[in-house]
């Protein structure tokens, strides 16, 4: 139920079966990369599974597509019968490696407020395209975290919403849409990142909940994905106390085995977070934690901070008897497995910017009103940004393209406050990325945005203007704010 066909699934264990064991133990590592030419040189001396792109490996849009194509049948050429994993992680909002070459996107949190599965779908259908035609062909997303709100410093606006059931539909939809367009989906960041008070960048965040209270809230979404045919889920770097205490979920095999594979039923791939963050390089370094991620039902391990000694390290433990060759043959069977169904699968993809249309509809879908009128022109025939600069240059396009006046005598003062910014006193306060914010302004209408992209932009002014609604209900909990939306469908 995660992808690949019997056949496949077959195929992948003939080829991984003819790997010598230091190309098995490369082949279950993703690492990152430097420059913007095509890693062939690293990804063929390591055997590596895969590599994740990040902005600084960008230049433009047809050089990321040549490299990797170069990348491709570099390692088709050196014997290699499946594709090079590439992985990007790109989820829209203030997660974006990609900026320049494709659409950008909003913060997930609008799919939570438009609450429209189908619109979500369609949406990252349209990213997954752009993506698939630059070379990359899995997203580190969708979030599938459920927020506890402003105690969670980590995932935000990255995040559906606060109700696991509202999470669970936008986050199996996104993972829906990105498979229709042929680029694998990972669902992170199980058991659940966004309901514990601290950054596993920078530390080992630790998860106090209950294994009952867990089941009933950020286990919802990873269930619902699983049930939908995920093809992929990665895991946080988090100490569960309820399941296996002070060890990181990544490495837990309590976590990994018992409670995703065995409890939920998930036979897909399984990715650990990053481990190069502090949550794991604090206490454990490139070998300890790649050995322990693959005992405890792991198959790919993500950028590691030495590859090369996380391969030697794998390689050593087979050799020890302290990693069985079959725990890291089934690994590289599962990725290599859905690698082959993703090619089979896929398709040439789109060329960057093709999905602005889906971006502005998604963003439409999810404005928010929660003080002011619901109907009606909300601004004077001129407007004047502040805040964040970002926010306020792209509204000021938007403005402009649509008639209205920038400053001036009398103009109407739109203030924008984004990640981090505190709150703003204005004719009208937009946040362009949680809404709490709001809850601490004073302004007559507020408005939540969930991003500053240009289609976000484009669907507030139509809203000032009185030309279109505000469709979106908050999907947080925002305590001291007029309502959750302008009415209409729940």
């Amino acid at each position: 139920g995660w992808g690949p066909t019997r056949a496949e699934i077959d195929r992948a264990r003939r080829l991984v079966g003819r790997l010598s064991l230091p190309d098995l133990a490369g082949q279950v590592i993703v690492a990152r990369y430097t420059g913007t030419g095509a890693p062939l040189r690293m990804v063929r001396r390591l055997h590596l599974g895969g590599v994740i792109v990040f902005d600084d490996n960008v230049s433009t849009a047809s050089g990321l597509r040549h490299s990797l194509d170069q990348l491709q049948r570099g390692a088709r050429h050196a014997g290699r019968r499946w594709p090079v994993l590439v992985g990007v992680d790109q989820e829209g909002g203030i997660v974006e490696r990609l900026e320049g070459p494709v659409t950008r996107y909003p913060a997930f949190m609008t799919a939570g407020a438009a609450r429209d599965p189908a619109l979500t779908r369609a949406a990252y259908a349209g990213m997954g395209r752009e993506l698939a035609g630059l070379g990359i062909n899995l997203d580190f997303a969708p979030d599938a975290d459920v927020t506890s709100g402003p105690d969670d410093p980590t995932i935000g606006s990255r995040s559906a919403g606060s109700f696991p059931r509202l999470v669970a539909r936008q986050a199996t939809a996104a993972a829906k849409g990105f498979t229709d367009a042929g680029v694998i989906p990972v669902v992170k960041h199980f058991p659940g990142h966004g309901s514990v008070p601290a950054n596993s960048h920078l530390e080992l965040p630790v998860q106090h909940k209950s294994l009952r209270e867990l089941r009933r809230t950020d286990l919802v979404p990873f269930a619902a994905a699983v049930e939908a045919g995920a093809p992929a889920v990665m895991v946080g770097h988090l100490d569960v106390r309820a399941v296996d205490p002070r060890v990181p979920s990544s490495l837990s095999r309590p976590v990994i085995t018992g409670l995703l594979r065995r409890d939920l039923g998930f036979g897909g791939l399984v990715l650990t977070d990053a481990l190069n963050m502090r949550a794991i390089t604090d206490r454990y370094g490139s070998a300890r934690a790649s050995v322990a991620a693959l005992r405890a039902g792991a198959d790919v391990l993500l950028m590691p901070p030495s590859p090369r000694t996380a391969r030697r390290a794998v390689v050593r433990a087979v050799r020890h008897g302290r990693l069985d060759r079959g725990r890291l043959t089934q690994a590289a069977v599962r990725q290599v497995a859905l690698l082959l169904h993703q090619r089979a699968d896929g398709d040439q993809g789109a060329r960057p910017g093709s999905a602005r249309a889906e971006s502005r509809r998604l963003s439409a879908a999810g404005v928010t009103v929660v003080a002011g009128a619901c109907s009606g022109r909300l601004v004077g025939p001129s407007v004047r940004a502040r805040g964040s600069d970002s926010a306020a240059r792209a509204f000021r396009v938007a403005a402009r393209g649509a008639g209205l006046r920038l400053g001036g005598p009398g103009a109407t003062t739109v203030a924008f406050t984004g990640y981090a910014d505190p709150a703003r006193t204005a004719d009208v306060v937009v946040a362009t990325d949680t809404p709490y914010v709001l809850a601490d302004s004073d302004a007559p209408v507020k408005i939540a945005l969930y991003g500053d992209t240009p289609g976000a932009m484009h669907a507030l002014v139509r809203v000032l203007l009185g030309k279109a609604p505000a469709p979106g209900k908050l999907p947080v909990r925002v305590p001291g704010v007029e309502r959750r939306g302008c009415p209409g469908p729940a």
